[in-house]
């Protein structure tokens, strides 16, 4: 093997041009006779003990190249890469080329992680929103908690908001009753957005044992496509109206709706549960912020192959969780009447933000020299050993040293960033 160019191409790729004698063609097409041999039926010989001279007379010369293409290409291809000094980011497009009775070229175009150049990244603003818990914070929750311990009362008279009919319904569009559009004895919270806009709505006022038409049109971006967009006509009977029955907010609340023994110990607890939302919340928005812009300002001509790389690490975490659910990703998409293409390109421009990401703080943490100190590495296996009730060295076995290392890095670097980012206040909404 040897390395005859290395070129560098647009887009971060660089062009190998490996040379392979024929010497070494031909040990690999006697490899590939020796794997085939057996499959291969020659006339006047027993299965599998036909030359191989015998067998390319009679099938041609190129029996065994593609074979023994096939076995030289991972042979070489590692020690072309090694020696040109480069990190493939993906799979390489390989042509072969200059076939002569001295051998070939193997012509591979290689993905690389790109040349990345920072802008600013240091004193960068961002919004920062206020994790204040106010009073109507803590409220708001504690009604959450009071609707979930509501009971409900049948009542004689007009439906009002926030009250629980019982309904059957069917629709129309065109006249023509629809797939899924019927249903019995359903239950439907008025004001609770359940059903299609402008539905509830005119169902307020109604009594049990009327009928009505609820006229409404469906959202453009409706799931089912052959209806988004189109008025419809629900012929509706109303058969009941419950009101809903809110348990008074006091110590007997508090010990039905959690541990505490009194409401003001659940207020307590509440306050503090919203604080930390609040506050997590808060702090992610500032770091995105953040790191929009610092990628405002980041060069780099990035291979589409680190975007696929990504996507494909994405669809991979997403078959994942659904298939705990008990389905297939690919069943999955084609309930929601959907191409895996189409689905894949849902996640593009969130795969793209996360390679460019991962390339800016990989930049940063090499031009601010940050990286884990030996006693990080070992805190963090310390805390993931206890999250998982395992050893220490159970631990080190699974999760190896440099995705420790990595996860580490860029946690660091994200702190650099924060404590020197000037913050603005987030106006209020």
């Amino acid at each position: 093997m040897e390395l005859k160019n290395t070129e560098k191409l647009e887009h971060s790729q660089v062009k190998l041009t490996i040379a392979v004698s024929a010497e070494e063609l031909d040990k690999a097409k006697d490899a590939a006779y020796k794997k085939s041999k057996n499959q291969i039926q020659v006339p006047g010989f027993r299965r599998g003990k036909a030359p191989r001279k015998v067998i390319e007379k009679l099938y041609g010369e190129g029996v065994f190249l593609e074979d023994a293409l096939n076995i030289v290409y991972p042979e070489v291809y590692p020690k072309a890469v090694e020696e040109a000094g480069i990190t493939p980011v993906g799979a390489a497009t390989v042509d072969v080329d200059n076939m002569t009775a001295e051998g070939f070229d193997f012509i591979c175009t290689v993905p690389v992680e790109p040349e990345v150049t920072m802008g600013q990244y240091k004193g960068v603003e961002a919004e920062k929103a206020d994790a204040t818990v106010t009073e109507d914070d803590i409220k708001a929750e504690l009604d959450r908690l009071a609707q979930r311990a509501a009971s409900t009362e049948t009542v004689e008279r007009a439906a009002a908001l926030g009250d629980t009919v019982v309904i059957d319904f069917e629709g129309f569009v065109d006249g023509e009753a629809f797939e899924g559009g019927k249903g019995e004895d359903f239950n439907l919270k008025l004001g609770s957005g359940t059903f299609i806009p402008g539905f509830e709505d005119q169902l307020v006022g109604k009594s049990a044992g009327e009928d009505c038409d609820v006229n409404v049109t469906f959202p453009e971006e409706y799931q089912a496509e052959e209806l988004a967009g189109k008025p419809a006509v629900f012929k509706c009977t109303v058969k009941s109206v419950m009101e809903t029955i809110l348990p008074e907010m006091d110590d007997e609340f508090a010990k039905d709706v959690s541990e505490f023994e009194t409401l003001e110990e659940l207020k307590k607890d509440t306050e503090s549960k919203i604080a930390e939302s609040k506050k997590n919340a808060a702090d992610r928005d500032f770091e995105e912020k953040i790191l929009d812009k610092v990628l405002e300002g980041m060069e780099a001509d990035i291979p589409e192959a680190m975007y696929e790389s990504q996507l494909d690490n994405i669809m991979q975490d997403y078959g994942y969780r659904v298939q705990q659910q008990g389905i297939k990703l690919e069943d999955y998409v084609k309930q929601m009447g959907m191409e895996m293409s189409a689905f894949r390109n849902i996640f593009r421009d969130q795969a793209e933000r996360q390679v460019k990401v991962q390339l800016a703080m990989k930049k940063i943490a090499e031009l601010e020299n940050i990286e884990p100190s030996e006693e990080d590495m070992n805190a963090e296996y310390d805390r993931l050993a206890e999250m998982y009730g395992l050893e220490v060295e159970k631990v080190r076995q699974f999760v190896p040293e440099d995705s420790i290392k990595s996860d580490l890095t860029m946690s660091k670097t994200m702190e650099m960033l924060k404590e020197n980012a000037v913050v603005v206040a987030k106006a209020a909404e």
